[in-house]
């Protein structure tokens, strides 16, 4: 069994039955099956389905908000977002599935065209950090694609995949298309990678076990899209709006605790104008409101279990320099939100996903040496640069290798455009008007009109 805690309280949620390797066995066996009769069904029809989906997600939002606050410690705000973005995922995947359109192309003698057919069955591999969200990122274009979906939601938070699920059902989506299979990463989800029935696999989680993943799917010539981490830089220039760009930092390594991919937790600050941004960060990171997931006004709620507790907690010694929020003390996994001020460009605080609500600011002299800072770590997920010269922006964008770049700003994630990584941070391009091809063989045809 698995045992679903309240990161906020510890308190017991709920307990769910873990998938056997025979589970997924049993699992694909039914989604093959329905994902032919599926194939089938005419476009139109299919997006009607998808629709009716997202209208249930929808009528159904604050119960699955909910959800995601006890089991993953989700800000009430937060989690009303993230369920909105699963209906929003399957309207914009629903209208893909008329536009799916190969190709014609000139060639002698006849006629040649290209035709984009479903992969078959493909498994989601999700993590605990955006439930919902990610993995309807690839759930639903997946099933949008024509595709089966069989779901491994991460152990610790499998409630609002399965709910998800019973709505699929209820929204009229045939039986054994949209499965989720809760259990322990090395037994559902192995089963899931290792399974010659499931044609890709769609994994977010840790370099390292996206590594292993890789592998296995090399084994058997099998698709994979990986996303697997970032260390991500929020680069300000001395000519930008210093004020707006302190006072916009603490959300964009804060939100969810820190527990995001994205999080902007290398804050490279230009020399010249270091020390008036830490003077403006300080009274922001101080005032962040850390509590009750459930209250609206709270800004940041717990980590999400108490073995990512200690691993946050190792990358702070003990009388750093920082600047320093404050946090709940008692039940729960709470950890103060802290700017580390002094810290060398390759400690692991500085080069390390901490994944929690850490981050470490450094000085750099010019452009040439932001963007060398920026790309001095094995990531390249996403990035924010700060300037009102529009030739930097361009320059530094370009110069910069990660796959999400936000300038004046920290929000590079769409579900109508690419999202996706460099380097170690995976490869695959999930969300935006591509999505649906990513799910899709490509058959060419030739029809000879030579008498």
């Amino acid at each position: 069994m698995l045992h679903v805690l309240n990161p906020a309280t510890e308190e017991l949620v709920a307990t769910v039955e873990s998938a056997t390797r025979e589970d997924v066995d049993t699992a694909v066996v039914r989604a093959t099956g329905a994902q032919r009769a599926w194939a089938a069904v005419a476009p139109a029809d299919r997006a009607r389905l998808l629709r009716r989906f997202a209208g249930a997600v929808d009528q159904h939002l604050e119960e699955l908000a909910q959800l995601e606050v006890r089991e993953a410690g989700h800000l009430i705000g937060n989690a009303r977002w993230e369920a909105g973005n699963v209906r929003d995922l399957l309207e914009y995947a629903a209208g893909g599935v008329e536009r799916l359109t190969g190709r014609q192309i000139p060639v002698a003698g006849g006629l040649d065209v290209t035709l984009l057919e479903p992969l078959g069955v493909v498994g989601v591999i999700a993590p605990w950090n955006f439930p919902m969200p990610i993995a309807a990122w690839g759930t639903a274009p997946a099933l949008a694609a024509g595709n089966a979906v069989l779901l491994k939601p991460a152990e610790t938070t499998p409630l609002t995949a399965l709910r998800l699920a019973e709505l699929a059902l209820e929204a009229g989506l045939p039986e054994g298309l949209f499965q989720v299979l809760p259990g322990e990463g090395p037994v559902a989800g192995g089963a899931l990678v290792e399974h010659p029935g499931v044609a890709k696999i769609v994994f977010t989680g840790s370099a390292r076990v996206g590594k292993q993943v890789m592998a296995k799917c090399a084994e058997r010539v099998k698709r994979v899209t990986l996303e697997l981490g970032g260390k991500s830089p929020n680069i300000v220039f001395a000519d930008a709006d210093v004020e707006a760009a302190a006072l916009a930092t603490p959300m964009s390594f804060l939100d969810n605790s820190g527990q995001d991919c994205c999080a902007r937790t290398r804050i490279l600050v230009q020399r010249s104008v270091y020390e008036r941004y830490l003077e403006l960060l300080a009274p922001a990171v101080e005032s962040v409101v850390v509590g009750d997931p459930s209250d609206e006004k709270t800004q940041m709620g717990p980590l999400i279990s108490k073995s990512q507790l200690a691993r946050v907690r190792s990358y702070v010694p003990a009388g750093a320099s920082a600047i320093r929020g404050a946090s709940p003390e008692g039940a729960g996994f709470w950890f103060p939100p802290t700017v580390l001020t002094d810290t060398a460009p390759d400690a692991p605080a500085a080069v390390d996903e901490v994944f929690g609500p850490v981050a470490v600011v450094l000085p750099f002299e010019d452009e040439a040496d932001a963007v060398r800072l920026a790309n001095a770590t094995e990531y390249g997920l996403s990035g924010s640069i700060w300037t009102r010269d529009v030739g930097r922006a361009l320059r530094v964008s370009g110069a910069v290798r990660a796959g999400n770049l936000s300038v004046n700003s920290h929000a590079s994630v769409r579900y109508s455009t690419p999202f996706g990584g460099y380097k170690q941070s995976g490869f695959g391009r999930e969300l935006g008007p591509d999505a649906l091809a990513a799910f899709t063989e490509t058959k060419n045809v030739f029809i000879s009109t030579e008498a």
